[in-house]
C-alpha cells in the first residue's frame, strides 16, 4: 500500500481509497479528494508538513497525518 505521503515532489498519483473514519474522512473528501481523482504534488514545507497539492485545479495543503490516510497508486 502506498499513501500520498509517499509520493516524490512533482509526481501525480491517482486515488484509491480513503481510510480514517467519521469527521477525518469526510472532510478530506469535502476538499474533493475521492477515489479516482489525480492528484499532483507540487511541493513539501520546509519543515516536512504540510504538503501542497493540485487538486482538480485548485491548490491544497495537507497535513503528513491526514495525507497518509489517503491510498494511492
Amino acid at each position: 500500500m502506498k499513501t500520498l505521503r509517499e509520493v516524490p515532489i512533482g509526481s501525480t498519483a491517482r486515488v484509491v481509497k480513503l481510510h480514517g473514519e467519521g469527521a477525518i474522512k469526510r472532510r478530506i473528501m469535502d476538499m474533493g479528494i475521492t477515489r479516482g481523482t489525480e492528484i499532483f504534488v507540487r511541493k513539501v514545507a520546509p519543515l516536512g508538513d504540510p504538503i501542497e497539492l493540485n487538486v482538480r485545479g485548485y491548490e491544497l495543503s495537507l497535513r503528513k497525518a491526514d495525507a497518509e490516510l489517503i491510498e494511492v497508486e
